[in-house]
């Protein structure tokens, strides 16, 4: 769950509903954005389990959560309920990347209108919100740097508007920028920490929200440095 962008809270309340329907009435649980440290009992060693990778998929946080309401109403034993999530990797699949590239497509292009009253910059937004995305995806398949695909990313997104600006295909290079960026601004983890510091976890909470500012700041410095080297 964490590995998918849950908050602390939701984690915490999933351990403690399993460890209390499977007997371990005195288990006990610390959850951090890197890790978790948890033991079954006072008289057992506690084990310790690394996060080092996170991504968004909510759709696989949603059914841990189901599973483990099951596993809590007696609709699936213990042992079910471990099949269930080793296999949840198959079960739960990511959207179609063509189905992505058509979600950042929408983000970016209604984006001018909702936002910014712009429909001559429509299409050329959401071409660039595609290229964006696309960009952003093969990046960090190929790469293990943290904020290095964002970096680039942006900056892609403020060559190509430039460029289309000075070529008259649209008329607002800020419009387009800002729209092109919609796709990769961290909503979800900026909303995810303010939850956590609201519920008392103050240490998974800013960190989460420095993450979330890092990612901004890699978008930021990108679109900077193309308006730098073009403007």
């Amino acid at each position: 769950m964490i590995e998918n962008g849950s908050e602390m809270v939701r984690v915490t309340d999933t351990i403690d509903r399993i460890c209390k329907n499977a007997g371990a009435k005195e288990a006990r649980a610390y959850v951090t954005l890197t890790g978790i440290i948890m033991s079954a009992s006072p008289d057992t060693g506690a084990q310790v389990m690394s996060i080092d990778k996170r991504s968004f998929d909510l759709e696989k946080v949603s059914r841990v959560n189901d599973y483990s309401r099951q596993f809590a109403a007696k609709k699936i034993t213990l042992g079910q309920f471990y099949h269930l999530l080793k296999c949840i990797d198959q079960h739960v699949t990511f959207f179609p990347f063509w189905l992505q590239l058509l979600g950042a497509f929408i983000v970016s292009s209604t984006l001018e209108i909702v936002f910014r009253n712009n429909y001559y910059d429509f299409w050329a937004a959401g071409v660039i919100g595609v290229i964006g995305w696309l960009i952003y995806s093969v990046t960090d398949r190929y790469t293990n740097i943290r904020f290095l695909n964002e970096f680039i990313s942006a900056i892609c997104i403020g060559f190509v508007s430039i460029f289309l600006i000075r070529i008259h295909v649209a008329i607002s290079a800020d419009d387009l920028i800002v729209g092109g960026l919609m796709p990769l601004v961290p909503g979800v983890p900026i909303t995810n920490a303010v939850r956590d510091v609201l519920s008392g976890n103050l240490v998974s909470g800013p960190s989460r929200g420095i993450e979330a500012v890092m990612s901004a700041c890699a978008l930021g410095l990108g679109v900077a440095m193309a308006i730098k080297i073009l403007g």
